[in-house]
């Protein structure tokens, strides 16, 4: 039961706190009630920052507060009755001069106010720090109690290798999930090693950057080097290039202003290169499409098309299940003109857009930074939760899709209508490896998939930062400040897809992964760019649950061609090169036999285990494009075009199809 022991008048409470709040060693002792800031000017400054970017501030104000008991402990700057203002709050633990993040908030509530809910443990001190980082200005918070939350989702902090950090990729192409930091010229990496440690690495980044990454970070393999690029999202876009061993950075970038938002890499005009979009805050959107060369050609206009912009949160989605990839904006602004209205660009195949919001029911005005999309009840399609970060034009939306691509709401009874959590974050993920996909967000906690299109809230005590799994165990991680929270394995099984694409763009971004086991079907689209802010991990990332098996995976990559895998191992790490588990149509072709060398091959391919007959090499399509003599052994494959083929002959066990990739 909720309790909040309210405190006598607001001038009772000043004279208690006020002439001791500016130091650690003197923080006042509180209990729950209403307490009024003065003014934001301590000169004690804790050395690490909880929440938001990990900038010291410079000046604090202290507080600590022991529970007599296990509660669920709430602290917010958003009070009702006065206006709220723009605040940065830490919670930790330990003593001065020793203290450990364990919670905190940035810009959650109303008017990018403070809201953090953790479970509190009896004579555990916490201490609270509210910092000047946004203002110094006074303001009131308030701290509650009630009932421990019931944690279904068990995580450990431990210290991160890196101050803040913004993304979770694999930077050194090992499959593993790295973590990076950028800090003006340098970009900091801490590189997971096979043994869940970490090495950390700043790299000098060449060139003069336009911009940091203020309000978002993206990434992928931009030039096809195999090793993966960033782009900077803040007054303008900056790309950050790794060199072709993965080891030094320089930068190129864009003058022209851009007051960027959500950012993503994909591949718009689905011609193998990964472009870059970016949410344009008061004008048009911008993208950039990638020649190849480390050159763009810059567009604006007709992806969010609105004069004075409002564009926030974007993600490309495959949302009528046709293959190709589509995008989303959550807008922010509230009320009714057309900057204020979310926004869904279907993807028409021929390289352009069209906005069907309206038509299939997602033209709503509800403030958001964000959307979490996932398949929310396994049934092959995309819904979608467009969490609020505002109450003003109503609260979170729970959309359901019909299969076809139409939305029906179905808040009501979904959890999500009892939920009074804002956030400009929300991110989905399967956090308990159960089979059904959860969302973070919020003031530090996660709403658990029930698997019935019902949700539950279950506090963790962080709120969002990049996730990945940073120890390589199959349970998402998620960092946060200077902590990493490591997800606590509990028994269910999982498998996590490392994309490489051939024929389409590197890392397999807008992929769609269908996967079967025992208990139903599950899908993931590959995103570089959700949520709001932070880049999570490019892996696809399924928990089954208490399946022990799974019967079959497929993959729809951008390019058309489809893959598909019988069996595939649970419980690893799993590399999907495009093409080599091509879905084959011809099925009177047995089992391979012979051999095909080098596989992917430039300028030839020598064959081994055929006998003297025909060789008949066709390309994705069915098409004859070249035929030979086996005997021959060594074929000429120069003059083909990069792409997937298939090898037919003759073998002392009959006809047998084998396919090999030409760069």
């Amino acid at each position: 039961m909720k309790k909040l022991y309210t405190l006598l008048l607001a001038a009772t409470l000043v004279s208690r706190v006020s002439f001791a709040q500016d130091n650690c060693a003197s923080a006042p002792a509180i209990e729950p009630g209403y307490y009024i800031v003065d003014a934001v000017n301590g000169t004690d400054i804790p050395a690490i920052a909880c929440s938001g970017a990990q900038v010291v501030a410079s000046a604090a104000e202290w507080y600590t507060y022991t529970p007599d008991a296990d509660y669920s402990m709430t602290i917010s700057s958003n009070v009702p009755g006065v206006t709220p203002i723009d605040t940065r709050m830490h919670i930790y633990t330990g003593t001065c001069g020793d203290l450990s993040c364990v919670g905190g908030d940035d810009d959650s509530g109303p008017g990018y106010s403070s809201i953090a809910n953790m479970n509190v443990s009896a004579g555990v001190t916490y201490t609270i720090v509210w910092d000047n980082y946004w203002t110094s200005s006074g303001f009131t918070f308030s701290l509650s109690v009630g009932d421990p939350i019931l944690n279904a989702i068990d995580f450990t902090p431990i210290s991160s290798p890196v101050g803040s950090a913004l993304g979770a990729i694999d930077m050194n192409a090992d499959y593993l999930d790295d973590i990076v930091e950028p800090a003006g010229q340098i970009l900091n990496i801490a590189y997971q090693q096979p043994d869940g440690t970490f090495s950390t690495i700043s790299h000098a980044v060449s060139g003069d950057i336009y911009t940091d990454p203020y309000w978002s970070l993206c990434g992928g393999d931009l030039d096809g080097n195999g090793f993966n690029d960033l782009v900077y999202a803040g007054g303008a876009a900056s790309f950050i290039w790794a060199d072709d061993a993965g080891s030094s950075y320089s930068e190129t970038g864009d003058e022209n202003y851009i007051f960027c938002q959500r950012s993503n890499l994909v591949d718009i005009n689905n011609d193998g290169n990964l472009d870059a979009f970016v949410c344009h805050d008061v004008q048009p959107n911008v993208w950039y499409i990638n020649n190849g060369t480390q050159l763009f050609d810059w567009n604006q206009g007709g992806l969010g098309d609105t004069p004075d912009g409002g564009n926030y949160g974007s993600v490309w989605i495959d949302y009528d299940n046709d293959c190709d990839i589509d995008m989303f904006i959550a807008k922010c602004r509230g009320g009714n003109s057309p900057a204020n209205i979310n926004q869904m660009h279907r993807n028409n195949g021929d390289g352009t857009f069209t906005e069907v919001g309206e038509e299939i029911g997602l033209a709503d005005n509800v403030q958001t930074w964000s959307s979490a999309w996932a398949d929310y009840d396994n049934d092959g399609d995309m819904d979608v939760v467009v969490g609020a970060s505002s109450s003003a034009n109503g609260m979170h939306k729970v959309m359901l899709n019909d299969g076809a691509g139409n939305f029906t709401d179905v808040t009501a009874g979904s959890g999500w209508d009892n939920n009074p959590n804002m956030s400009i974050e929300w991110v989905p993920a399967d956090f308990n490896n159960d089979g059904f996909v959860d969302v973070l967000g919020g003031s530090g906690g996660i709403m658990l998939n029930n698997g019935n299109m019902v949700f539950s809230p279950s506090n963790v005590g962080f709120g969002v930062g990049p996730m990945g799994d940073y120890n390589n165990d199959g349970f998402i991680d998620v960092a946060n400040g200077g902590t990493l929270n490591m997800g606590v394995p509990n028994g269910n099984n999982y498998i996590t897809l490392n994309m490489r694409g051939v024929e389409s763009n590197k890392n397999g971004i807008g992929a769609r992964i269908t996967l079967f086991t025992p208990s139903g079907q599950q899908i993931r689209d590959i995103r570089s760019g959700e949520g709001f802010r932070y880049l999570h991990s490019l892996n696809g990332h399924f928990g089954i649950g208490q399946d022990t098996q799974i019967d079959s995976l497929t993959v729809c990559w951008p390019s058309g061609i489809t893959d598909k895998i019988i069996a595939p191992a649970i419980n690893q790490n799993l590399v999907i090169i495009e093409g080599e588990n091509i879905v084959n149509v011809d099925e009177q072709v047995t089992a391979e036999t012979f051999e095909i060398y080098p596989n992917p091959a430039t300028d030839a391919i020598t064959l081994r285990g055929t006998t003297q007959s025909q060789v008949i090499i066709s390309d994705i399509s069915g098409k004859i494009v070249e035929t030979t003599n086996a005997m021959q052994q060594r074929v000429d494959v120069g003059h083909l075009a990069p792409g997937v083929y298939f090898v037919q002959a003759n073998t002392a066990q009959g006809l047998q199809q084998k396919k090999f990739i030409k760069q």
